[in-house]
Order: structure tokens, then C-alpha cells, then sequence
């Protein structure tokens, strides 16, 4: 249907827009708290915004134990797991170059495992579109690469963040597909915190150095970030095929760059400007093979 595809474009370009502007927002809390404290404060105010939305709107709930225990597996990947990973590597001196390099490599691993798992079978041009666009965001990135920053630990952090935002979308995509995106979100966001606020306390002290910068920096991640773009993620998710839809993720650091040139004056050179050129096309790669063969099914 037409309507439906419309709204699918704009949920994609929400998502890539808002998950891309997190970076900056991301880097922006780091400076007034550590990871595990800062993820803390943001899922607990996670958690006050969606009291009165559950409340208001009355979603379903996990019909039982196994369902309730795949969405907290779910959870804890995507959430707690994947965002500490990429936190605390930045915070460990890893440049945003690398980390968001490491990242972009997502849909390549997400490919990879449903096409071996999960039955999900790549044509050769969606296969060249995942590579452009690891090459394009490679390219947009390279001015900021700094290897010297890159050490052991934070290294460890980025490749577990990989590994759990890989897996756990997969995961709830698998197992949680009749799952009220709603519920959801309120169980994994009260996990997240029951985790990560004792991490914060033992591991950091949980020292706040409050500041507005902070406060909206919290506000945009959860609000638009964890709430508003995860759900458009997994609507996405049970529309299309996971390659086709994680795709998108390749745009976030063409956004991130494009955010910071407006918000800072740093002009992205011209290998960043081909690598957003070579991005979008493998991203359009990717996604017109993957409707044109939905349209054929």
C-alpha cells in the first residue's frame, strides 16, 4: 500500500536522523557523568516518561514466563549491554571515528546470521550494497580515526557493544514478535536500570556534575532516541528483512557528521562528502533489491 510505505520512509529517516544525532548527544552527557551513571540517569527518567504512557494506553503484557524472560534477554542486549559497550568505549579514549566504524559493521553481521540462520536469503547486489556501505562509512569517518585511542579495553567495550546489538536485535525480532512494543520498552528500560544503577554506584560513585547540557542530552536520548526510534527499529523490524532494515544504520554517522559540521563548523572533508555518496548507494542497494524481490514473493 502506498500509505503503509510512506509511513515505513518516514519512520526510516526518523530513526536515521535521531539515532545519528545521539552520538553528539551521547558525547555531550559523558562530559557531566560516567557511563554506567549516565545510562542510569537516562533509563530512570526512561522510566518515569513511560509510567503514564502505560498507564494511559493499557498495552498487553508478556502472556507468560517465556515470554517474558526472551523480552528481558532482548533488553538487556540491546539496552543495557549494547549502549554500555559504546559508552565506556568513547569514555576509554576510543575515537568516535573507530567506534562508529566498528558499529556500522552491524548489518554485515546481521546479513550474515540471517542468511545462515534464519533462511534469509541475499541476492549478490544486496551483498555489494552491505560492502558500499561499510566502504562509504569508512570513508565519512576517516579524518576522525585516531588509532593511538583505540586501546585494548575500549576496543573490548565497541566489540561487545557490536556483538549485543547485533544479537538482540535478531533476538527480539525472533522471539518477540507479538511482543506490545510498549511493555516492552517499560520491562527492559526497569531491567536496564535494576542493572546498571548498581554498576554506577559500585564502579563509579555515581558522581553527577549536573548541567543543562546534560539534562537535554538525557532527554533526547530517551525521549527520541530509546522510546520514539527503537520503536520505529522494531516496526521496521517486523515489515522487512533484517539486512534491508539494519542497512539504515549506515547513515547514522553520515548524520552525526552532517549534525556536527552544522552545530560546530567542522566542514567534513571531501572523502567524507564521497562517503556519503558511496553510503546512500549502498544503502539504496540493499533496500530497492530487497523490495523489488518482496514485491516479486
Amino acid at each position: 500500500m502506498p500509505s503503509t510505505q510512506r509511513l515505513d520512509s518516514l519512520l526510516a529517516w526518523f530513526f536515521v536522523i535521531v539515532w545519528g544525532s545521539g552520538y553528539l548527544a551521547s558525547k555531550t552527557g559523558l562530559q557531566y557523568a560516567a557511563p554506567f551513571t549516565f545510562l542510569s540517569l537516562r533509563y530512570g527518567f526512561g522510566v518515569l516518561c513511560l509510567i503514564p504512557w502505560v498507564l494511559l494506553s493499557r498495552p498487553s503484557w508478556p502472556s507468560g514466563p517465556r515470554e517474558f524472560l526472551h523480552v528481558c534477554i532482548a533488553g538487556l542486549m540491546m539496552h543495557a549491554i549494547n549502549l554500555s559497550g559504546s559508552h565506556y568505549a568513547q569514555y576509554l579514549g576510543m575515537s568516535a571515528g573507530i567506534t562508529a566504524l566498528m558499529l556500522a559493521t552491524q548489518p554485515l553481521f546481521t546479513a550474515a546470521i540471517a542468511h545462515l540462520l534464519m533462511g534469509e536469503r541475499l541476492k549478490p547486489q544486496q551483498w555489494l550494497g552491505v560492502l558500499l556501505g561499510l566502504a562509504g562509512v569508512a570513508l565519512v569517518v576517516w579524518h576522525k580515526i585516531n588509532f593511538n585511542a583505540a586501546g585494548a579495553a575500549s576496543l573490548l567495550a565497541v566489540s561487545v557493544s557490536l556483538v549485543a546489538i547485533t544479537c538482540g536485535t535478531l533476538y527480539q525480532r525472533s522471539f518477540c514478535r507479538t511482543a506490545d512494543l510498549r511493555s516492552s520498552a517499560f520491562i527492559q528500560f526497569v531491567l536496564s536500570l535494576l542493572v546498571l544503577a548498581p554498576l554506577a554506584w559500585s564502579v563509579e560513585g555515581f558522581v553527577i556534575h549536573w548541567s543543562w547540557p546534560l539534562l537535554w542530552s538525557v532527554v533526547l536520548l530517551v525521549i527520541f532516541a530509546s522510546i520514539l526510534a527503537v520503536n520505529a527499529l522494531h516496526t521496521l523490524m517486523r515489515r522487512g528483512h533484517a539486512a534491508k532494515v539494519t542497512s539504515l544504520f549506515f547513515l547514522t554517522p553520515v548524520v552525526a557528521v552532517l549534525l556536527e559540521w552544522a552545530m560546530f563548523g567542522v566542514v567534513p572533508t571531501w572523502l567524507s562528502v564521497i562517503g556519503i555518496a558511496v553510503t546512500c548507494a549502498g544503502v539504496a542497494l540493499v533496500s530497492v533489491t530487497s523490495g523489488a524481490s518482496a514485491g516479486r514473493a
